[in-house]
This record gives C-alpha cells, sequence and structure tokens, in this order.
C-alpha cells in the first residue's frame, strides 16, 4: 500500500472528507503549499475553490460519491467529515451512526480493496466521557457518553482493526475545542465572543464560568495532521493546547484582544456540562512530534482579525 511509484519516487494525494469545514480548508491550503495532490470530499460547495484542487460534491454515504472522491492515485485519506453535534446525536442518534460509523466503515474497505494505506481520523475525547477534575490521557478506556461520542469511540475501533488486520497505518487524532481564523460560521464559544465584542452584545456564561476547557488554535491542529500523515503513524494521539483555562479566563483574554469590555450574563448550566476538561499531550510528542506552539492570546488575537477583516469586507461573522 504505497501509491503509485512516478521516476523512483511516490507521487502523493490526498483525500480530505469535509475540506470545504472550518478544519478541512486549513488542512486543503497546508497539503497544496507542501505540493501534495488535494482531493475534497464535502455535502458543502466550496466558497472559495482553492486551484488544483479537485472537488467532489455529495453525501459520502452515497458509493458513487465515494468512489468518484478515492481516485486511483490516492496514498491517504483525512477524514475530517462528520456529525458533530453532542445535541444532534442526542435527537438523531440513527442519523449520526449513519453519516459518523458507516461512512468510516465503507471508506477503510474501499480504501483496503484500492490498497490506499494512510487513514488520518478527526477524533475526540469524547470517546472517554466525563473524567471529572482528571487528566485525559490516550490510554483511558473508551466510555462515551453520548451518541456522539459512542460513533467517534466505535470509528477508532474501526481503525484499529484495519491496523491489525491489513497493516494499514489508521490514526485518531483526538482533537480538543478548535478555534482559529476561519471559524466564522461556527456557534461555538470563541465565536460567540467574538461577535459579542464586535457589536457590544452580552455572551452568555453557563454556571461561575470556573468550568475549564483546552482550546487548541487551527494551526496546532493543522500541524498534527501533517506530523501524523508524513510519519504514517498508526494508534491515537490527543491533539489539544494542553493547558486548560477557565471560560472566565477566556474572555478576559478575549477582552484583552479586542480592547473592548464584552459584558457576560451568566445563566443556568445545561445539564451534562463537564466541570472541565483536561488533557495530557505528552505522548502526542512522543509518537508523533506534537508539540502545541500558539498561546491562548496570540491565538484569540489571531481569531479576532480574522473577524474584524470579515466583517470590513462584508462577510458574515
Amino acid at each position: 500500500m504505497t501509491g503509485l511509484i512516478t521516476g523512483g519516487q511516490r507521487r502523493e494525494r490526498v483525500l480530505v472528507t469535509g475540506g470545504n469545514g472550518f478544519i478541512g480548508r486549513a488542512v486543503v491550503a497546508a497539503f497544496r503549499e507542501r505540493g501534495i495532490a488535494v482531493t475534497v470530499a464535502d455535502r458543502e460547495q466550496a466558497v472559495k475553490p482553492v486551484d488544483g484542487v479537485r472537488y467532489i460534491h455529495g453525501d459520502l454515504a452515497d458509493a458513487e460519491v465515494r468512489d468518484a472522491a478515492l481516485a486511483e492515485d490516492t496514498t491517504g485519506i483525512v477524514h475530517l467529515a462528520a456529525l458533530t453535534s453532542v445535541l444532534k446525536s442526542v435527537d438523531r442518534p440513527a442519523h449520526t451512526y449513519r453519516d459518523n460509523v458507516v461512512v468510516t466503515q465503507e471508506l477503510l474497505e474501499l480504501a483496503r480493496q484500492r490498497g490506499v494505506g494512510r487513514f488520518v481520523f478527526a477524533s475526540t475525547n469524547a470517546v472517554v466521557g466525563d473524567v471529572g477534575t482528571g487528566t485525559i490521557t490516550d490510554d483511558l478506556p473508551l466510555r462515551p457518553l453520548t451518541p456522539y461520542g459512542a460513533t467517534k469511540a466505535a470509528c477508532e475501533m474501526l481503525l484499529a482493526g484495519y491496523a491489525g488486520a491489513y497493516e494499514m497505518r489508521t490514526c485518531a487524532l483526538r482533537f480538543t475545542n478548535v478555534y482559529g481564523p476561519g471559524m466564522g460560521h461556527k456557534d461555538s464559544f470563541v465565536p460567540r465572543m467574538m461577535r459579542a465584542a464586535l457589536t457590544g452584545d452580552t455572551v452568555k456564561i453557563y454556571g461561575d464560568g470556573r468550568q475549564k476547557r483546552d482550546l487548541v488554535h487551527i494551526d496546532d491542529v493543522v500541524r498534527a495532521v501533517l506530523l501524523t500523515w508524513e510519519r504514517e503513524h498508526t494508534g491515537r494521539a490527543i491533539i489539544g493546547a494542553g493547558r486548560s483555562v477557565s471560560v472566565l479566563e477566556m474572555l478576559e483574554a478575549v477582552r484583552q484582544v479586542s480592547a473592548r469590555p464584552v459584558p457576560a450574563e451568566h445563566v443556568p448550566a445545561p445539564g451534562g456540562e463537564m466541570p472541565a476538561v483536561i488533557v495530557d499531550v505528552t505522548r502526542s510528542k512522543q509518537t508523533i512530534g506534537y508539540q502545541p506552539t500558539v498561546g491562548l492570546v496570540d491565538g484569540l488575537a489571531s481569531t479576532w482579525t480574522y473577524f474584524q477583516e470579515a466583517v470590513a469586507e462584508g462577510r458574515p461573522a
């Protein structure tokens, strides 16, 4: 499973599923900068198509779409496409299973049949469930608490099975909360704070705001994907900042980089709100060479610049 050989060297092509999304666009740009051919498969149309990228528009649950996406010269897959909403997964567990587990298995099987040896998968630390204020490591048992977490855990088991049986190089990257330029369409806490800073609106904070989260910048996430691709690592790796901050600290950092007051309103926390997400990225350095490089203030500053430019250019923010 080594791909096509041309002139004594392997010619690389990566299929990036979900390549028109927040993380996907950044990953596609990084591969193109390295001269690697890219195919994007996504249900969403590309807002700004990248020159030289082959786009396949459609649902990967459709066998014809998968067949078209996995071109003969493909040497690996970066599988980012998924249903990622925990709340939607609770409302629509069967749909979540189809989008996340069935599609992943079908892609793995097609890759096996076509001799595509590399498979990098976007996972989540939700596969280990709620560990309270403990530290999440990559050797904790899989104990998901939601359909979303369960589908990602199932996919990780599929990756391990295909690696063991067919010597495919499969790796699950467990991302924490990803943020950065390009996330204007998202409705997570960082873009909500950014919009509040732009408009002067109040941002809502669940509970007392002392719950801790690990925020990882998009640049670090892209670096992790590239390292995994280059090293052809098999297994799993936690991709985060390795330093958790409270929601109140996030808000204060946004006030700092935006130089705006950003008023806040404390509201009751919904059921299931975790007190902390604390991850250990030590083994990720050992296995794929990953080290986070973007600090919170610098990362939020780049995100703030992106939101300001979006408004200036008349784009949604």
